[in-house]
């Protein structure tokens, strides 16, 4: 039995008085990403409302459709739609809603035509303002952000992004309420700020966990796999764009599937890396460990210099004296450097070993410390 029709059976089960209609109806499932079905229905329900000359519900119908075309990449039927827009707005004397504005515009985004897009965002917002419809406002707000964002205006879109989060306290938007908080990760990281990024995908995880939205899960899935490559996972990368492929339907979901495969693509077959347990980037500093991922020294230059002592020789001990006079640069003296080398080793073992109770990196010798020698190292330009 196909979505469209258990929910079909669900509304012909429900009191007449508590009846979806199909234009709810072609809406929820173009929520759930089933946008085959949600095409069939709008398409139909459409015509309806066209004859019944109910112009609300017809252009709402017309913005789904738009949507649906952008994600499934059906640009021919865009053009269709604006051209069906154009002659409605020409012989009925109908004026377009906020809404359609707005997704007129993400369509014009899709395609890269900043300029246009932006023409309708102003035409939605001003439209949203002047008939003081905040839920459009969000919306064409949320519409402004992604357009700074394509057009690499990083700092002007978190911006809209805080307007957003303004009108939040005061209306609930949940759908738009994730969108914008994926946007703002996508953000973060283009900026490069990836432990940022990957902190609010992890929150629009937990709360997709509760709307049940299977397309903004895929979508989360996919920005998670793409930004642990950027910070040298490789494995992790791949784990979650594998989910991500396999949670997808490439027919239904035709520009995002792209997308995934894409970073599949880029990210490429196991790597020679992957064999690693622990990869020193020497032109970044950065570390990543193979059970824990990229490891933030955050300026802990003493644990750096200590770790990197270490992973140049593998099995060889070093004496209290030598990790002073390495490290520290100073001569050893016990009042001293003993609490301070137990310290930084400690403090060593929690950010790089996957189990701190049982530590398989860095052990305690007779005299001194040293790197397990079938530590598998690289050190990478």
């Amino acid at each position: 039995m196909t979505e469209v029709e258990k929910e079909q059976k669900v509304i012909e089960a429900a009191p007449v008085a508590d009846k979806p209609s199909q234009l709810e109806l072609g809406k929820l499932l173009c929520e759930k990403g089933d946008f085959k079905q949600a095409w069939d229905v709008l398409a139909a329900v459409k015509q309806r409302l066209f004859v019944e000359r109910q112009w609300n519900g017809y252009l709402e119908a017309q913005s789904l459709m738009l949507r649906i075309c952008a994600e499934m990449e059906r640009f021919e039927e865009i053009n269709d739609i604006k051209e069906e827009l154009q002659d409605l707005v020409i012989r009925e004397n109908v004026e377009l809603t906020s809404k359609t504005y707005y997704t007129l515009a993400l369509c014009a985004s899709y395609k890269r035509q900043n300029s246009v897009a932006r023409e309708y965002l102003d035409k939605a917002l001003s439209l949203a303002l002047e008939r003081d419809e905040k839920e459009n406002i969000c919306y064409a707000i949320n519409g402004l952000a992604i357009l700074y964002f394509s057009e690499g205006r990083y700092e002007d879109a978190l911006k809209e992004i805080y307007n957003l989060k303004v009108f939040y306290q005061v209306i609930e938007i949940p759908d738009l309420k994730i969108s914008s908080l994926i946007l703002n990760g996508h953000i973060l990281k283009a900026m490069g700020e990836y432990e940022k990024a990957i902190e609010l995908y992890w929150q629009c995880y937990d709360k997709l966990k509760e709307e049940k939205r299977l397309y903004m899960y895929i979508h989360v899935l996919n920005a998670l796999g793409y930004t642990y490559s950027k910070i040298g996972d490789h494995n992790l990368a791949r784990v979650y764009l594998t989910l991500a492929k396999r949670a997808i339907d490439p027919e239904n979901h035709v520009a995002l599937s792209k997308t995934i495969q894409a970073n599949l693509d880029a990210l490429g077959g196991a790597k020679e890396n992957d064999r690693y347990d622990i990869v020193f980037h020497m032109s970044t500093n950065s570390v990543v460990e193979k059970k824990r991922g990229r490891v933030d020294f955050k300026n802990q230059f003493i644990l750096m210099d200590m770790l990197r002592l270490f992973l140049k020789n593998p099995g060889e001990v070093y004496s209290k004296e030598e990790l002073v006079k390495k490290v520290w640069k100073q001569d050893y003296d016990p009042g001293i450097h003993d609490n301070k080398i137990y310290v930084t080793i400690k403090r060593l073992r929690k950010m790089i070993e996957p189990d701190f109770d049982k530590p398989k990196y860095i052990y305690r010798a007779k005299n001194g410390y040293y790197l397990n020698k079938s530590t598998r190292v690289l050190f990478e330009q």
